[in-house]
């Protein structure tokens, strides 16, 4: 077992115990959907469920297995979001059905009025007189005036029709942004990240470009959650994300990995200038100041420790991450607040434990 499965191991009991804690102290049933409710609560990765959760704790002075049905719905349901995809993929498809239909009468209509052409300049080649042909003419102009009446009302209805998709496929693109958002930071979520891994590696082979990969992790995170609470850990969570955001380029891919863990992919980019990179995002972070918003108490200043690797021929995803991982936690062995990279002397060796 890695020091990275150790430490994954450690942290997420630690968050389980508190999840339990919480459980017990409000005497509610343990359920798998009440202790996946209170187990986010604890890792602060959904802001607005723990807004939610506060709210109702302020307001009541607890909390019923009612208002966590509620919130598991709200917030959890697996399938919320393929819901959501299946409503609008349905609202897609009629609309189209509908086109369809609206085409196939104008169709008809425009095979009408040519066939009644065709009556008409036959009528007019029979004419013998001008009181005929005035007839006829004015037939064909009132013919003529229903299918540009038609044809208008086509216009209009297959022009709100475009419009109407074109909103729909916005918020289908919402929806599939939404499933790989992390909804705290505003980052890519492991799920991305987890399936883009693969696709930028292959491109940079194919390319035969470099491509590094940071681990990053927020110093001291767990007692600096234990000791100011949940909602200025998620502020924390979110001045990293911030400074993640404004040190990388457009092409990079910055993901929550988990809790406070963060992993950048760097395409074209090599070791030494990955380190680079990294020493940019540890200055940003550490140059911000923490104000606590409920009291406006200066908290002092946030730290993270980065570890970089670069990728080699051989390499798959796991394996990049792997050593990626063991830098980070060799920086964390080292004192924290620093960057250390594949190459620095034996980073694996400094310790077999992980700290946090």
């Amino acid at each position: 077992m890695t020091d990275a499965t150790i430490g994954e191991h450690q942290r997420t009991i630690a968050i389980a115990e508190v999840a339990l804690r919480q459980i017990k102290a409000l005497r509610l049933p343990a359920t798998p959907r009440n202790f996946e409710s209170w187990f986010v609560y604890a890792c602060g990765h959904n802001s607005s469920l723990n807004e939610t959760i506060n709210d109702i704790m302020a307001r009541n002075g607890s909390i019923t297995t009612a208002d966590l049905d509620q919130i598991y719905d709200s917030y959890f349901s697996v399938n919320r979001l393929a819901d959501k995809t299946d409503q609008l993929g349905s609202l897609i498809k009629g609309q189209i059905e509908e086109i369809i239909v609206t085409i196939g009468a104008a169709a008809g209509d425009a095979s009408e009025y040519s066939e009644t052409l065709a009556q008409f300049g036959d009528a007019l080649a029979h004419a013998t007189d001008s009181t005929g042909i005035r007839s006829i003419v004015q037939s064909l102009v009132r013919a003529t005036s229903r299918m540009e009446h038609n044809n208008k009302a086509l216009e209009t209805r297959l022009s709100a029709s475009r419009r109407e998709i074109s909103d729909l496929h916005r918020s289908l693109d919402a929806v599939r942004k939404e499933s790989l958002t992390d909804p705290l930071t505003s980052l890519a979520n492991r799920k991305y990240f987890d399936a883009a891994m693969p696709k930028r590696i292959g491109s940079a082979k194919e390319r035969q470009q470099p491509l590094s990969l940071l681990m990053a992790d927020i110093d001291h995170f767990k007692k600096f959650n234990d000791d100011h609470g949940h909602l200025t850990g998620d502020q924390v969570l979110r001045l990293v994300s911030l400074a993640i955001q404004q040190s990388i380029r457009d092409k990079d891919i910055a993901a929550r990995y988990g809790g406070e863990e963060f992993a950048i992919v760097l395409p074209e980019t090599t070791l030494r200038s990955a380190v680079s990179t990294a020493e940019v995002l540890r200055k940003a972070v550490m140059a911000k100041e923490l104000i606590k918003r409920s009291s406006g108490a200066l908290l002092g200043r946030v730290t993270i420790s980065i570890g970089v690797a670069t990728l080699q021929p051989g390499d798959s995803p796991q394996s990049l991450i792997e050593r990626a991982d063991n830098s980070l936690y060799a920086a964390k062995r080292r004192g924290r607040n620093r960057v250390v990279s594949e190459i620095d002397p034996e980073p694996a060796r400094d310790a077999t434990t992980k700290v946090a």
